[in-house]
C-alpha cells in the first residue's frame, strides 16, 4: 500500500495519547474485586495508591520496577508517535526514582489499513526513544487490531531505599512540576488541523523529553514523593498524591507553566473529551478559587501525554530539586504549590 493511500493516524483513534485512558472514576469501579493472591512482603509497591509502577524487592540493595503504557496515535507522523509513546512508557520508571534497563514492545496495528513502511516508522520511533534512554527493546508482542496501538513494558531498577512513591508527601512540603501543561489541548487542535508548525514543534519537544531527573531526584534528601502527570491531568495526579499521603494539596494556578499558545487554543474551545471525564470523576474533591475560569479548569484536568514529574519535597530541598531539573534541561520546572494537613485539593488563582 502506498503512503498516499493511507489515512491520517489520528483519524484511526477515538482518543489519542493518554487522553484515551479510562476515566479515573470508571477505572476505580472496574478494579473493585479484582484482587489476586495475597501480596508478598517483597512487593514494595502494588495497586494500593494507584502509583506509576510496581516495585518488587530482589535483595537488600536491589528492587525491580515494572510498568506498562500504550495508547493510540496522538500525532499523524508515525515516527513521532512511536517516540512519544515510548518516552511516555519509560517515564513511569523515572517517576519511581528508578533507572530503566530494558523494554518490551506492545504493538497493535490495522495491518490492512497501514503500510509496513508506516508501521516500521512507528517502531523505529519507539526504538529511538529507548536508545535515548540507554536501553534496548528486547522483545514484545503484536496483534492485528482495528486501531493503531503502540507502547512499551518498561523495566527498571533502584535501591529499595530510593524508591519514590506518590505516597509520602508531608505537611509543609512544596510541590514542583517539571514540564509545562497543555499537551491535550494541542492534540485536540492538531486533530482539527489548526495547530501551527511552532505549536507542533513545542508539543513534540515536550512529549519526547525523557524524565531523566528521576533517579537524581530520588537521591536528594528531603524529596518525599514523586509521580508523573499523564492522562488524569495535573489535578488528578496531584489529588492522587494527596490521597496516598493523607494530606491536603494546594496548587497556585498562576505559577503553573503552559506550553506556548495553549491558553488561547483552550479559550477557542480546543478541549479534549477526557478533560471533562476527568472532572466528573474527581471534581467533587477539588475546591477551585473564585477567580478560576472554565478554561482554567479544563487545563487543570487536561490529559497530559508524557507529562512532567511532580515532586513533593521539604522547602529546604526545593533549590536542589530545581537545580537538578535545570541540569537535565528542564528550564520551566517551578514550584507550583504546597502540602498541608487535611484532605483534598485546593486550587487558588
Amino acid at each position: 500500500m502506498n503512503q498516499i493511500d493511507e489515512p491520517r493516524l489520528t483519524s484511526l483513534s477515538h482518543g489519542g495519547g493518554c487522553g484515551c485512558k479510562i476515566a479515573p472514576g470508571l477505572l476505580a469501579e472496574l478494579l473493585k474485586g479484582a484482587q489476586g493472591l495475597p501480596v508478598p512482603a517483597e512487593l514494595l509497591v502494588g495497586t494500593e495508591t494507584s502509583d506509576d509502577a510496581a516495585v518488587y524487592q530482589l535483595s537488600a540493595d536491589l528492587a525491580v520496577i515494572a510498568t506498562t503504557d500504550f495508547f493510540m496515535p496522538i500525532v499523524d507522523d508515525p515516527y513521532d508517535f512511536g517516540r512519544i509513546a515510548a518516552t511516555n512508557a519509560i517515564s513511569d520508571v523515572y517517576a519511581m526514582g528508578g533507572r530503566p534497563i530494558m523494554a518490551l514492545a506492545l504493538v497493535g496495528m490495522p495491518i490492512k489499513v497501514l503500510s509496513t513502511e508506516t508501521i516500521g516508522k512507528i517502531l523505529a520511533g519507539g526504538a529511538a526513544a529507548a536508545a535515548a534512554a540507554g536501553i534496548p527493546i528486547a522483545g514484545g508482542h503484536s496483534i492485528d487490531s482495528v486501531e493503531a496501538i503502540y507502547g512499551l513494558v518498561a523495566i527498571g531498577i533502584a535501591h529499595p531505599d530510593r524508591i519514590l512513591c506518590n505516597a509520602g508527601a508531608q505537611p509543609g512540603d512544596v510541590l514542583i512540576l517539571g514540564k509545562p501543561l497543555g499537551v491535550g489541548v494541542m492534540s485536540a487542535a492538531l486533530k482539527q488541523g489548526v495547530l501551527d508548525a511552532d505549536g507542533y514543534a513545542a508539543m513534540i519537544a515536550c512529549t519526547t523529553r525523557l524524565n531523566t531527573p528521576g533517579p537524581d531526584l530520588a537521591a536528594i534528601a528531603g524529596v518525599h514523593a514523586m509521580t508523573d502527570v499523564t492522562g488524569f491531568g495535573l489535578a488528578g495526579h496531584t489529588l492522587e498524591v494527596g490521597r496516598a499521603s493523607g494530606c491536603e494539596v494546594r496548587i497556585n494556578w498562576p505559577t503553573v507553566a503552559l506550553l506556548p499558545g495553549v491558553a488561547e487554543l483552550a479559550d477557542r474551545g480546543f478541549i479534549t473529551g477526557a478533560s471533562g471525564r476527568n472532572w466528573v470523576s474527581y471534581g467533587g474533591e477539588i475546591a477551585l478559587g473564585s477567580s478560576l475560569t472554565a478554561t482554567d479548569r479544563a487545563l487543570l484536568t487536561d490529559p497530559q501525554t508524557s507529562g512532567g514529574l511532580l515532586v513533593a519535597c521539604a522547602p529546604d530541598a526545593a533549590d536542589s530539586v530545581l537545580a537538578c531539573f535545570v541540569a537535565h534541561g528542564f528550564a520551566q520546572a517551578a514550584v507550583i504549590g504546597a502540602v498541608r494537613a487535611g484532605t483534598g485539593l485546593i486550587v487558588t488563582g
